[in-house]
């Protein structure tokens, strides 16, 4: 199988990676010309994942028709600002009825779009039916090191998330399917945020306690936008939310936790995003949910916290004042 792979940064390197590994041809296309050059001639991206080659049967180029052609998978995976753009750009040289997986974590933040709405609204309604979603708990450099790894597809079409699976699955990174298109892609952004939370908490010195408080009230919150938006509140407990926020708001690799933890410790945003290489998707995310819940009048404070500490630079510990001071009430709304 030819494969293609829009996006040269560390998660675009992973999956191709993975799917070289099962014997498939891999075509890598970066943005970043010295990416491509080095995937070509080297078999390693060094800017965003130096030290690790990938399989033989994966290469690197800047030309979009070099990539696509003869493509029978193509996989987008470009921070969600510049999603649109790069897939208009790629859309003349996309072949017809060939799957096409968004492996990005991230709401457009003019238009409140996720990945998948994007696609569908730059490609044309023929090619919607082909349209996959990737995510899960997976750090891009412990998939490229071999790790076990579990992720989900997703997609309205079973059959053609079946066959994305079996592309991708090997020993150690397995692939579950799904139908719902909505929580997939929800959970995988939406944990982005609380993962900023739970490293400001962390930066100010807070424990255990008050990680799990927020993992936990921040599932809540997301569980509540998903399902205004019509996914299943039981895919959240799955990978692609409850296991994509423990790896989030824990793990060392983790670039939105990174990002929480030197505003805890009283840097800067400004200052915090010049210091780093790659995208953390959650500080775009944050100001999208924030529109989104007011949109959708769905009560967020976790999330409305993040927001008002990225963009409106409210100091972390009023923020933390201004959720432990809100109106006592039972753990579930049910009615």
């Amino acid at each position: 199988m030819r494969a293609a792979v829009i996006g040269g940064g560390s998660w675009g390197t992973a999956l191709a990676s993975v799917l070289g590994g099962n014997g498939h041809d891999v075509t890598i296309w970066s943005y970043e010309i010295d990416v491509a050059e080095a995937l070509a001639t080297k078999r390693e991206n060094p800017r965003y994942m130096p030290g690790l080659q990938v399989p033989p049967t994966v290469t690197g180029t800047h030309d979009f028709a070099r990539a696509l052609a003869g493509a029978e998978l193509v996989v987008a995976v470009n921070p969600s600002h510049v999603t649109r753009p790069v897939m208009r750009e790629a859309l003349p040289y996309l072949p017809k009825a060939t799957a096409i997986v968004t492996a990005t974590k991230g709401i457009e933040n003019e238009t409140l779009l996720t990945m998948h709405e994007v696609l569908e609204d730059v490609l044309p309604p023929e090619m919607h039916p082909y349209l996959v979603c990737l995510s899960g708990p997976s750090f891009a450099k412990e998939t490229m090191l071999k790790m076990p790894t579990a992720v989900v597809v997703a997609s309205p079409w079973e059959k053609m998330a079946q066959r994305v699976q079996r592309w991708f699955s090997n020993d150690y990174f397995r692939v579950y399917t799904s139908v719902d298109v909505v929580g997939v892609e929800l959970g995988g952004s939406l944990k982005n945020v609380c993962a900023i939370a739970a490293g400001i908490s962390d930066g100010m010195g807070f424990g255990n306690n008050t990680r799990a408080a927020i993992m936990t009230r921040g599932l809540a919150e997301l569980v509540r936008l998903a399902v205004r938006k019509g996914a299943n509140p039981l895919t959240l407990s799955g990978l692609a939310g409850m296991g994509d926020l423990v790896l989030t708001c824990t793990g060392e690799l983790s670039r939105n936790r990174t990002v929480g933890l030197a505003l805890g410790r009283g840097q800067k945003l400004q200052e915090i995003l010049a210091g780093m290489t790659q995208v953390a998707e959650g500080v775009r995310t944050a100001k999208s949910v924030h529109d989104l819940a007011h949109k959708l009048e769905v009560d967020m404070p976790l999330h409305e916290a993040v927001y008002r500490i990225l963009y409106e630079d409210l100091p972390p510990k009023a923020a933390l004042q201004s959720l432990t001071s809100r109106e006592l009430k039972s753990e579930f709304q049910l009615h």
